[in-house]
């Protein structure tokens, strides 16, 4: 074969590895309507209807309500906030969060004005209006306020058989080019406790 034509073989097949590996992130969160085989169909909370196929291994974890007390110093946890009038960031929920999670403090999706702090805890201390959560990730803290009544979040491992029509979930996904969405993981509502939405 001459050399122009192995640079066009060679090309063609950079080009395919990189459409193969265009994944952009997807998050999702609303309510199962059907779970058959691997695809799970959930109507989201802006009432799309969307399919995830979810890979042989996937991971099911469970939510459960928990108080802080229970995420102890250097437990990793995330925190959907928002500053209020007086420039402090005040909890709307706090969840604990898998190894893989990135850390930091970014803009959330959830509403405007929202942000996500993936963090260590490094202390809570009791104030009049709740308790003031201490976030550290490398190269940066926050404090957070988390009045009385946020709702915590820890999981707990699950089943598939959790996967029913109704239940609450979010899932951390991703779409390839041909809208394919794929995810390893399900975040499920049990009991009434529903994942951070």
């Amino acid at each position: 074969m001459k050399k122009s034509g192995l640079f066009l073989v060679a090309g063609a097949l950079l080009l395919a590895s990189a459409l193969a590996s265009a994944q952009t992130p997807m998050r999702i969160r609303g309510t199962i309507t059907s779970f058959d085989g691997n695809v799970l169909s959930v109507k989201t909370r802006d009432g799309k209807d969307v399919k995830i196929n979810l890979t042989p291994d996937f991971g099911v974890a469970a939510a459960k309500a928990v108080t802080l007390a229970d995420f102890g110093p250097g437990a990793y946890v995330g925190s959907t906030a928002k500053k209020n009038a007086a420039g402090q960031l005040v909890a709307s929920e706090v969840h604990r969060l898998p190894p893989q999670a990135k850390a930091g403090h970014t803009p959330w999706d959830t509403a405007p004005g929202d942000t996500m702090t993936n963090a260590n805890v490094a202390k809570v201390v009791k104030t009049a209006n709740g308790n003031e959560l201490t976030l550290e990730y490398q190269g940066g803290s926050e404090k957070i306020l988390v009045p009385d009544g946020t709702p915590i979040v820890d999981f707990a491992p699950g089943d598939k058989s959790l996967l029913v029509a109704g239940a609450t979930v979010f899932v951390g996904a991703t779409v390839a080019a041909d809208g394919k969405i794929t995810a390893g993981r399900v975040a499920v509502s049990k009991d009434g406790v529903k994942p951070p939405q």
